[in-house]
């Protein structure tokens, strides 16, 4: 495996435990509600930024 597919493997993990971390958080604080309510718009766009480099990442990774 060449130097170049392992950072961009490395990279696709990192980004998908992020992203699968931000999705628990945010299903966390959906179980919580109405407690830390006003979190929703914090913690809903930590999840969207999170899935969105991860799928902007596969795109890329596809192309190579």
């Amino acid at each position: 495996m060449s130097t170049d597919a392992e950072e961009i493997k490395a990279r696709l993990k990192k980004l998908n435990a992020r992203a699968t971390q931000a999705k628990m958080d945010l299903h966390d604080l959906s179980e919580d509600l109405p407690t830390n309510w006003e979190k929703i718009p914090e913690v809903a766009q930590r999840c969207h930024e999170a899935h969105a480099l991860l799928v902007a990442a596969r795109k890329e990774a596809a192309t190579l």
